[in-house]
């Protein structure tokens, strides 16, 4: 016993000497060389107030954001995003008990969000399908689904002429490898990709069939994401949010050529919550492709599980993003090779190596500048700069790299990011 404690204690004395012998702060800090201060925003400061509130925009005035799914930078100067609608310009409510309720419970709590963008339109499968409790006019309104921003935060675009054409826009994005830097639009709701010209005056392809869900060749059923290999093909992540009793629940991703052709597909439905078959999915809420190996990266979101296939399918690997209340909503990976997702559950984006080593988190929930409900999009900029759209606050947020801060725990470009 006397030279296990004996062995215990010089372990700890080399250990305290290695780590007295590094630089303050080496390891976690963000910032190695700043005295005090928390990590709360990670490497970043919140750029407050960017974008403005579309409230102050003429047309807008009563109406701000709703559920904003997705953002894309094409530039910093040109930033997209969209959303499900909008919602009344309403004040934060002064505190008050609710004794009717319970002992002791009070609303809104502080510091906490007080309402759910995407619960106010009733944008639950049961409400979704119905309609129900959710006034149109009144507790939102449609259309204003595709926003655009400059550098200052001004809505510089706003792409209405397309309002009839969306029902529930979820993603945004322009292939990297694309020098006409198309648009393109995952509606969900409508079960189908838009394709538009940079400027969007013309609808240029569909992929899908706009209104009617399937799983074939031909359709798509709740895609989600998507994003391409070097020679231009695409991938989709079919099979999404919702379930509906009287059709079926895709669980697949597909792979269309650079034309928007048809290539294969893979995947099937699962068994939540602990569904460990290959290739089974339940919720397919997520892609992306590594161009140097080509392999395709999938979030088995109900599964809470990362698998990864060959660009045919085949598949390589896998692993777990952690039991609940993790949550993962989606990811991308970086020019540097690294996955970064965004975790609705912790309201954290984790940052893993391509082999699924976790290295880094950072995040807040709140509904404060800087905080995190519902991350539901990222994208970074040419300088860095990061964007998130968050589905539960109903805003999208501008996050400026520290000075100073570790680039080991900065997000780097998409792969291809777009030249300015």
């Amino acid at each position: 016993m006397k030279r296990f404690l004996a062995s215990i204690y010089l372990l700890v004395c080399v250990s305290t000497a290695s780590a007295q012998s590094l630089p303050p702060g080496t390891g976690f800090a963000a910032i190695p060389s700043e005295k005090g201060g928390q990590d709360i925003f990670g490497p970043y400061d919140i750029v407050a107030g960017w974008p403005k509130d579309t409230a102050t925009v003429p047309g807008h005035e009563a109406w701000t954001f709703a559920a904003v799914r997705g953002v894309f930078a094409e530039s910093v100067d040109r930033v997209f995003a969209v959303q499900l609608g909008e919602l009344p310009n309403i004040d934060r409510p002064e505190p008050r008990l609710l004794p009717e309720i319970g002992p002791g419970i009070g609303y809104p709590i502080a510091r906490a969000p007080w309402r759910s963008f995407r619960a106010a339109m009733g944008a639950n499968a049961a409400n979704l399908l119905s309609g129900a409790g959710a006034r149109p006019g009144v507790d939102y309104r449609g259309g204003h689904g595709i926003l655009v921003f400059n550098a200052d935060g001004d809505l510089v675009e706003e792409w209405t002429q397309w309002d009839a054409l969306m029902e529930r826009p979820h993603s945004i994005y322009i292939s990297p490898y694309d020098l006409e830097k198309h648009v393109w639009v995952i509606d969900d709701g409508k079960h189908a990709i838009f394709k538009f010209t940079n400027d969007g005056k013309e609808l240029v392809q569909t992929i899908g069939v706009a209104g009617e869900g399937g799983i074939d060749q031909n359709h798509l059923f709740w895609p989600s994401y998507m994003d391409w290999a070097p020679d231009g093909s695409f991938y989709v992540s079919d099979g999404g949010d919702f379930y509906r009793e009287d059709r079926p629940l895709g669980a697949r991703v597909v792979k269309f050529d650079k034309d928007g052709n048809y290539l294969l597909e893979w995947g099937q439905e699962g068994l939540p919550p602990n569904e460990s078959r290959p290739a089974y999915f339940n919720n397919v809420h997520g892609i992306a492709v590594d161009p140097a190996s080509e392999r395709v990266f999938v979030n088995d979101r109900q599964n809470h599980r990362i698998q990864v296939f060959t660009k045919d399918g085949d598949y390589l690997d896998e692993w777990s993003v952690g039991r609940p209340p993790a949550d993962l909503h989606m990811f991308i990976i970086s020019s540097d090779s690294y996955l970064w997702a965004a975790d609705r559950g912790t309201n954290k984006i984790v940052k893993y190596d391509l082999e699924g080593n976790l290295l880094y988190s950072w995040g807040i929930s709140g509904d404060f500048p800087g905080g995190m409900w519902g991350v539901h999009g990222m994208s970074v900029d040419s300088e860095g700069n990061l964007y998130i759209a968050e589905v539960d606050n109903g805003r999208v947020q501008k996050f400026r790299p520290r000075a100073g801060a570790n680039p080991d725990f900065l997000i780097a470009p998409a792969v291809g990011v777009l030249a300015q």
